[in-house]
């Protein structure tokens, strides 16, 4: 299927609803168009786990009557404020349970299985009058950077679909990435949404901890994880980001979100950032590896460089900052991962059915005892604390997002499972960082180059230093955005 620069598929999110709104585009029409290229391309970047056609076209056909009954320009204004996606295709990863729907998890043991509930954060895409069209691809339980699901096709980034499109929201960065959808939804426990953005050029942002509510069927557990945005533009990153912040009973690190929402200052115009007074950002520069020791790829020191300077052009006070932690530390992040993935509820004879690196993990993590997870616990919280002692006086911290090009799948799923998780962490050393102190962070598609013969894309990680600064971190990618744009949809790439 071609597509023109006009064409509502290349759209980003908040054009294409506009369009709906005002008659430009049918949904009923454009959903058919959706599952035409969720058909044609999702296979070949292994955008989907399940499509869901019937679920969708109800959704379609309802949006449809809601859309034709506001006829008065004020009715489509009072649309664009309270139901600003109604229409919208957003699908779901298959970690995030819709009910009545399929819900694997990439795992085989969960094959054949459908959700008893629909979690909180997918409710609200669902209340919003979205079009879900399909769960997005995930790997086993989403515990690896890269996407290898036991169930479904591989995700793979469109830019070259020999490489990885990153985990573990692959399937929602490749759906977005290859022009199938503008938006999805996804979750990040150490990465899963900045490394699959930066994999497929992408804009990916971690909300700060609290700011998503895993309730009301979900726990916080250490705050590791949380659900997030993938798009194509930094303002659609914060419409889905205020579509989703949700504050609900007994959530253990609530956080509000901003009164007037993460968007409504990236719609006003591009004056100075808030809560700045119209001045500079303290912004520190950090290459060297946090997680593990390992070389960085001199493209993804390139995309450092070149934020770096469009930042001191911005008028921000750009800085070098050393590694806040020696690598070793980092370990204290494993207790807490490694038993996260033992305490999944399987059955003893589903271990024979699990993937390597998920029995690999789930082993590791039944050889602590409480102690030891309440150290590694206190063991995080002090690292964290010491992360932003070393970076006070910062606003943002930027960092590649990754230590090198989208990997080749080889290169990251070892048959060594401890020598696999060596290689995830020497591909994503610094996401992970930001998952342990809770603060915000979001990857930029703002770097290309030409690696073997093929352009790639190079992602810039933008970590807050504060809890709360989503509108800040939102509000400078946009001026990273808009002084040097990306490309919005990549036609898949076939070597």
């Amino acid at each position: 299927m071609t597509m023109s620069a006009a064409d509502p598929l290349r759209l980003d999110t908040l054009a294409l609803a506009r369009a709906l709104r005002d008659g430009e585009v049918d949904v009923r029409e454009h959903t058919d168009r959706v599952f035409a290229q969720a058909r044609s391309v999702g296979p070949r970047v292994g955008a989907f786990a399940h499509l869901l056609e019937d679920r969708s076209r109800t959704q379609a056909e309802a949006a449809a009557q809601e859309l034709a009954a506001a006829r008065s320009d004020s009715e489509r204004d009072a649309l664009a404020r309270t139901r600003p996606l109604l229409g919208v295709p957003l699908p779901i990863k298959d970690l995030t349970r819709i009910q009545g729907e399929p819900f694997e998890a990439g795992s085989a043991v969960l094959a054949g299985t459908r959700a008893d509930v629909s979690d909180g954060v997918a409710q609200d895409i669902l209340d919003a009058g979205t079009v879900t069209i399909g769960k997005t691809t995930t790997p086993e339980f989403g515990l690896p950077c890269y996407t290898e699901p036991a169930t479904t096709a591989p995700a793979r980034t469109p830019w070259d679909t020999r490489r990885t499109a990153g985990g573990s929201s692959g399937g929602a960065a490749a759906a977005v990435a290859s022009g199938i959808v503008p938006i999805a939804q996804g979750s990040d426990g150490g990465g899963s949404i900045r490394i699959p953005a930066a994999c497929c050029g992408i804009v990916g942002i971690k909300p700060s901890r609290g700011l998503v509510s895993p309730g009301p069927h979900g726990a916080e557990g250490p705050g590791l994880v949380t659900d997030g945005i993938l798009a194509r533009t930094v303002r659609d990153a914060a419409l889905g980001l205020d579509l989703i912040a949700h504050v609900r009973p007994g959530d253990a690190w609530g956080r509000r979100a901003p009164r007037d929402g993460c968007l409504a200052p990236l719609e006003q115009a591009s004056g100075g950032l808030p809560g700045t007074g119209g001045s500079g950002l303290r912004i520190g520069v950090l290459t060297e590896p946090l997680a593990i020791a390992t070389d960085v790829h001199p493209a993804a020191l390139r995309a450092v460089e070149r934020a770096s300077s469009l930042l001191r052009t911005l008028g921000h006070e750009v800085t070098t900052v050393p590694a806040p932690f020696h690598t070793t530390r980092w370990r204290t992040f494993m207790p807490l991962w490694t038993v996260g993935a033992a305490a999944l509820d399987l059955p003893p004879e589903a271990e024979a059915l699990l993937l390597p690196l998920t029995r690999w993990l789930r082993e590791r993590g039944r050889e602590y005892d409480g102690r030891a997870v309440t150290g590694a616990l206190a063991g995080m919280q002090m690292l964290a604390r010491e992360v932003g002692e070393a970076f006070d006086g910062l606003d943002v911290v930027i960092t590649p997002s990754l230590a090198a090009p989208p990997a080749f799948p080889a290169d990251l799923q070892l048959e060594d499972p401890e020598a696999d998780f060596d290689a995830q962490c020497a591909f994503t050393p610094w996401t992970s960082t930001w998952n342990m102190t809770g603060r915000a962070a979001m990857s930029v598609p703002l770097h290309r180059e030409e690696i073997d013969g093929v352009e790639l894309p190079f992602g810039v990680q933008l970590g807050a230093v504060r809890g709360g600064d989503d509108e800040l971190l939102l509000a400078l990618a946009a001026q990273l955005e808009r002084a040097d744009p990306w490309p919005l949809v990549r036609e898949v790439a076939v070597p």
